[in-house]
């Protein structure tokens, strides 16, 4: 490592590291044209065809790299680039990836790709997996690798349910459309949220801003476990894709100062809307413990919705945060409750912004407020 420091920053023949770099930077710039001119003689000249193949299905609306640093050595390089890239129709800011691409030299001492996979410790893309099929619906594109498109169809049909279904609660001033990404498997899953796939054991399908990126971006991605995912019902399919299409909705008014119980029992609020379930029936285990005289005495912290948390005490979180919702809307009207929502997420800091919302939007107090709740969950669920 530290004799590498000493050596000269310099590709094959003695060229500058600052020209390799600005050659690397012109040969991407012509496999993203190619790309996106869905020309694959040209990208081919550019390097594997891989990407391409699994590539092509996918609508892009841009596709550029910028190359951040290029090693080089006597058999090739190894570039580290920023990929920014847009789904045509449904990203209204670029995706950001980071990437690693290997790279070799052609006989005429040009630079072809022989590889471009994730950085280190950055989550796959989807392609990186597969070939990516496409279903497009009415309001959904649904992505999957080793699925058919009738089987991607169906999710598309319960996505293109819970668009319509969101914007009645929610309003309409977000994209109201979701981009749902189908893995094989809960690895392939774990895999695009760089984190382990103990971590979402049991979970249906969370939703991310940017899948292997920085996370900044819009939450414009649902992301299923396909596992978790298949031992649902109908119903429990249909409301899955509704409550993380409401994290979609949500998300400009999602900030750091919304505790999870509001923005997790908010989707779920959305999500059971005109299904029929009773409290018992919507909320099992927080009725368990009611019954067996536990009844919570204070609302679930950010804590309570770890994924790794005792699977029972993640399932009371959820179902307390949903009963508070559907308490706001059953005491206050569905107006106040996304107004409450929305007065929350625009406060400056944690600090103060439920105690404040509650305040000026509901008139009441954090106290009151929570032994109001404690009474509705007792006879809701008793």
């Amino acid at each position: 490592m530290g004799l590498g420091l000493l050596l000269p920053l310099a590709g094959c023949g003695g060229a500058p590291a600052d020209s390799a770099r600005t050659e690397v930077q012109h040969l991407l710039d012509r496999r993203s044209a190619a790309l996106l001119d869905h020309d694959e003689t040209a990208y081919g000249v550019t390097g594997t065809r891989t990407e391409y193949t699994r590539l092509r299905a996918l609508p892009l609306a841009s596709w550029t790299y910028r190359v951040t640093d290029v090693r080089t050595s006597s058999s090739g390089a190894t570039a580290d680039a920023d990929l920014s890239y847009r789904v045509a129709g449904y990203d209204r800011a670029p995706v950001d990836a980071r990437r690693t691409l290997t790279l070799g030299r052609t006989a005429d001492g040009g630079w072809y790709v022989s590889s471009d996979k994730p950085a280190e410790q950055a989550g796959q893309q989807l392609w990186d997996q597969g070939p990516v099929t496409a279903v497009e619906g009415a309001h959904s594109l649904v992505l999957g690798t080793g699925r058919t498109a009738a089987g991607l169809r169906r999710y598309a049909t319960l996505a293109d349910h819970a668009v319509p279904a969101v914007s009645r609660a929610w309003g309409t001033h977000w994209s109201r459309h979701v981009v749902v990404l189908v893995p094989r498997s809960l690895a392939d899953m774990a895999r695009l949220l760089g984190s382990s796939a103990a971590n979402y054991r049991g979970i249906a399908a969370v939703t991310t801003g940017e899948v292997g990126g920085s996370g900044q971006a819009p939450a414009d991605r649902v992301v299923v476990n396909p596992e978790a995912y298949a031992v649902l019902g109908d119903l429990g399919k249909q409301v899955v894709l509704t409550h993380e299409t409401t994290h979609v909705a949500t998300r400009a008014d999602t900030t750091a100062a919304t505790p999870l119980w509001l923005s997790e029992g908010y989707a779920d609020w959305v999500g059971y809307l005109d299904t029929g379930r009773t409290p018992t029936e919507a909320a099992p285990e927080l009725t368990r413990a009611v019954r067996d005289g536990h009844t919570p005495t204070a609302l679930p912290t950010d804590k309570d919705f770890g994924f790794t948390s005792d699977p029972t005490e993640l399932a009371q979180a959820y179902e307390g945060g949903w009963l508070a919702c559907r308490m706001i809307a059953d005491h206050w009207g569905t107006a106040r409750l996304d107004a409450f929502y929305r007065a929350v997420g625009a406060h400056e800091q944690r600090a103060g912004a439920v105690e404040d919302a509650l305040k000026k939007v509901l008139g009441t107090t954090a106290g009151a407020f929570t032994e109001r709740w404690r009474e509705y969950v007792r006879t809701q669920l008793a």
